[in-house]
């Protein structure tokens, strides 16, 4: 009797369970697509609504909310910044991936873990702060220029990614095999050649994706840039020049646009290209996860 009463107990249990689950997967799945049907109505209505050719915005150097429509300048200085960010978090971040698995384990961990866990809880209000108060006016006495520009952002984008960096390639080299490193230490090869020739191929599709992942942070980021890249409306000449990114421009601007006019569209359509590249980086992660698992 006892045992009857526990199975359909567990029955009825499993079922909830069930229920319960596929309910928060549709909502998911709900959300997800209401998502970027909204975005992508907004977005495309500019070109098939307004009139704006894809040509201009895509390629347009000019940017009037009363006359063009060109999204090129915040265009490139996205992804300016989030490729120089990426370059200078990429290195830093394996380099102390190393330093906390291969090299030092015990003592890297104890002593870079907290640093990394402490700047990943940091808002990107704080980063962007210091930014303003720490590298624009060390970049505009000793490098030249007004401080805002691409450097600045790049800088305090590096920063910001360098937790997400380092700590998916902290994973990925603890997760190789110890056998591997065993057995070319046995052969002859010293400790730089077994890292260098054996550890970091091997996780190589591992240490990208945190690349990778550290890109598409970098490329959403919105305050922390606004505040020191200058948000000027044009393409930079030069790294120490004022830019602007679709996220800066987008949080300046949305606010003081009548819904459904052109400008209003127009900024939804930088969120549009937000969005598919988003995807690109989800892409690109499943693609090296694909190859890592191989």
């Amino acid at each position: 009797m006892k045992k009857s009463k526990r199975r359909e107990k567990h029955y009825w249990e499993e079922w909830v369970g069930r229920i319960y689950t596929s309910i928060c997967v549709v909502l998911l799945l709900v959300v997800i697509v209401s998502i970027v049907f909204f975005v992508s109505s907004k977005g495309l209505a500019t070109f098939f609504e307004n009139g704006v050719s894809l040509k201009e915005f895509f390629t347009g150097r000019t940017w009037n909310p009363d006359e063009s429509f060109g999204a090129l300048p915040f265009i490139t200085g996205s992804f300016a910044v989030t490729l120089l960010a990426a370059l200078i978090a990429g290195p830093l971040g394996l380099c102390a991936a190393l330093f906390m698995t291969e090299i030092l384990p015990g003592r890297g961990k104890r002593i870079l873990q907290p640093a990394v866990e402490l700047l990943s809880g940091i808002p990107s209000v704080v980063y962007g702060f210091i930014g303003l108060s720490v590298i624009v006016p060390f970049i505009r006495d000793y490098i030249g220029g007004q401080g805002f520009g691409i450097l600045a952002g790049c800088l305090v984008l590096s920063i910001m990614i360098l937790p997400t960096i380092t700590s998916i390639m902290a994973d990925a080299l603890a997760s190789l095999p110890g056998g591997l490193r065993e057995s070319s230490l046995a052969l002859g090869a010293t400790r730089w050649q077994t890292i260098s020739r054996v550890v970091i191929p091997t996780v190589l599709p591992a240490l990208l994706t945190g690349v990778v992942l550290g890109m598409a942070r970098a490329f959403g980021e919105a305050l922390a840039v606004q505040m020191v890249i200058g948000n000027a409306p044009h393409v930079p000449g030069s790294l120490t020049e004022s830019a602007a990114t679709l996220t800066s421009t987008i949080t300046l601007s949305m606010g003081n646009t009548a819904m459904g006019s052109v400008h209003n569209n127009a900024l939804w359509s930088m969120a549009l290209v937000l969005l598919l590249m988003t995807f690109v980086f989800v892409i690109l992660v499943r693609l090296l996860e694909r190859r890592n698992r191989i």
